[in-house]
C-alpha cells in the first residue's frame, strides 16, 4: 500500500509531467504506471490554496502560516527578529492586509 504524504508546496512538481487531478482543494497526484498492489488514486496528495482565504486572526492565519504571509518577495520585516520565513502570496496577503499591524508587506510575522 502507498502511503500518502500532504505539503503545503506543490511547487516541487513544478516542470514533471504527472498526471493529476483536483479532488475536494487537494491535488492528487495519479501513478504514471500503475503496479499491482497500488491504490488505484494516487501517491501523492497535496493541499492547495486555490482561493484567497481571509484569516480571523493572526493565529488562525498562523496555523497554516506559520511565518505569516508576504505579499511580494522583496519586501523586508521593519518589526524585530522572527523565527519563521513568511510565504509569499499576494492574494492571501491582500485578503488579510488588514492584520499586518506595522504596514511592512508581511501579514502576522512571528
Amino acid at each position: 500500500m502507498s502511503k500518502l504524504f500532504l505539503t503545503r508546496k506543490p511547487r516541487l512538481l513544478i516542470g514533471r509531467k504527472v498526471p493529476s487531478v483536483f479532488i475536494a482543494g487537494f491535488l492528487v497526484i495519479l501513478p504514471a504506471t500503475p503496479s499491482l498492489g497500488s491504490p488505484a488514486l494516487g501517491a501523492v496528495v497535496s493541499k492547495t490554496v486555490m482561493f484567497e482565504k481571509k484569516f480571523a486572526n493572526c493565529s488562525a492565519l498562523n496555523k497554516v502560516y506559520p511565518g505569516g504571509v508576504a505579499k511580494s518577495s522583496k519586501v523586508k520585516n521593519k518589526g524585530g527578529a522572527t523565527n519563521y520565513a513568511p510565504e509569499v502570496n499576494s492574494k492571501i496577503y491582500e485578503a488579510n492586509k488588514s492584520k499586518d499591524r506595522d504596514k511592512d508587506g508581511i501579514a502576522c510575522e512571528r
